[in-house]
């Protein structure tokens, strides 16, 4: 029987929980500093009691650059069975969290599967779920009945729940005195203020966030704090309205500790390139060294199809910066439901951006892979290649698609390969492109 609730609360009495073990080991941190980053809400473990299958992983100071992948079904793509797909293709890339997304019918069934069976921890936000859940209206929905579908979720075992408790009427009055270009693009965010906006009551997920925490802190729930008025075009990024739910989310993270709940702070969304490293710092400053989990952020508007890059530029810039977690995009981000090749290519993307700021970070050991692969350029080792890269089945195909004439080369540069003619220098041998040479 375990004598506390949280992986915080443990931190703070200074036990050692298995996740805590765990996710020091992997990191190759000392337990003693993992503990200590834990208690002072600089790292999270998302761990719910109930997720048996969870392999813990850390987010936070001083720790590898985690992604998350989103997947789920909608009214106009109901297909369970693609959606697992997308599961095990996740986790076979080594995705480190999952967020259920689905916002059709009765979700339960495919999210207790997924909990079941993954490794990864699972995210959800119980605002997309609400309306098939409670099969009421918007306007109809109380506050109780929000309370409700965290309850569930939190019992089902989600690790972590995106909660939109910053957008208040605080924040609502700096985003409409402001105005913007794109208005609100946060799903959930919308949802929220509209309601507000019919009903004429405050934000439940604000009002009655003391009664949320105690649910989330039963189950050991990481509470992710929502950005709601997150800017969905370069040109509305660090407004008002912005900023205002920042701050908003910075006294709501200190309530949560207060609880011994784990906190993560969401953002930013569409951001030029030169606003990313101020944005990550601005958020390090104001929620407290919280850690920061990103969607993007998205660089230029002008990419569709293409958003997968926007958002790696973006995502290896802020991880670079001071952010934790970067949530993928693919390249069907804003224009359709994702298939499973634009999973893949959005969680390369992720990954390719998450290790590129980790190894500008000096997390240690990030450069290993990379020093490994260079060793086996220089030796020409190729199925050593394809193992170490982070999608070695492309790579291969890319190689076998144009077969060299030696096999020590690639068909790019053949006989003409920098490597093997330097290493042939430095071994003492002549480099000869005439008939009979090498």
């Amino acid at each position: 029987m375990r004598n506390y609730r949280t992986q915080m609360e443990a931190a703070k009495k200074g036990i050692i929980t298995p996740e805590i073990e765990l996710v020091a080991r992997k990191e190759s941190m000392d337990v003693q500093k993992l503990m200590d980053l834990v208690a002072s809400g600089a790292v999270a473990i998302p761990a719910n009691v109930n997720h048996k299958s969870l392999s813990a992983e850390g987010i936070g100071e001083g720790l590898r650059t985690k992604i998350n992948v989103n997947l789920g079904i909608s009214g106009d793509c109901k297909n369970y069975e693609n959606e697992m797909k997308k599961v095990d293709l996740a986790i076979a890339f080594g995705a480190e969290a999952i967020m259920d997304l689905s916002n059709y019918g009765k979700t339960n069934t495919f999210r207790e599967e997924l909990i079941a069976r993954s490794p990864a921890m699972i995210g959800t936000v119980p605002m997309y779920d609400a309306i098939g859940y409670l099969e009421k209206d918007l306007q109809d929905i109380t506050a109780r009945d929000f309370l409700e579908v965290i309850t569930a979720h939190a019992r089902e075992g989600v690790d972590f729940m995106t909660i939109h408790a910053g957008i208040n009427r605080r924040s609502i009055e700096a985003f409409r005195r402001e105005g913007r270009r794109m208005n609100i693009v946060s799903r959930g965010g919308s949802l929220i203020f509209a309601w507000m906006s019919m009903t004429g009551n405050e934000n439940p997920f604000f009002e009655y966030y003391d009664d949320i925490l105690e649910i989330l802190r039963e189950y050991d729930v990481t509470i992710s704090l929502g950005d709601a008025l997150r800017p969905g075009c370069i040109d509305d990024s660090s407004d008002a309205g912005q900023i205002s739910e920042l701050i908003e989310l910075g006294n709501l993270t200190k309530r949560a500790w207060k609880k011994d709940v784990q906190v993560m702070v969401e953002g930013p969304g569409h951001m030029a390139m030169n606003e990313i490293a101020a944005n990550m710092a601005m958020e390090k400053r104001l929620c407290h060294n919280a850690p920061f989990y990103v969607l993007g952020p998205l660089v230029t508007d002008i990419a569709p199809g293409y958003d997968h890059i926007t958002s790696a530029i973006g995502g290896a810039i802020a991880a670079a910066s001071g952010a934790d977690f970067l949530c993928y995009v693919t390249p069907a981000e804003h224009l359709r439901l994702p298939d499973i090749d634009d999973v893949k290519e959005g969680i390369v993307a992720s990954k390719i951006a998450a290790h590129a700021a980790d190894i500008a970070k000096g997390i240690p050991g990030a450069r290993k892979i990379d020093n490994e692969m260079s060793d086996a350029r220089h030796n020409t080792d190729w199925e050593k290649m394809f193992e170490l890269a982070i999608d070695g089945e492309k790579a291969r195909a890319y190689f076998e698609s144009t077969p060299p004439a030696d096999r020590h080369t690639c068909s790019m540069c053949g006989k003409m390969c920098a490597v093997k003619t330097t290493n042939m220098i430095l071994d003492g041998k002549k480099v000869e492109f005439t008939k009979g040479g090498n």
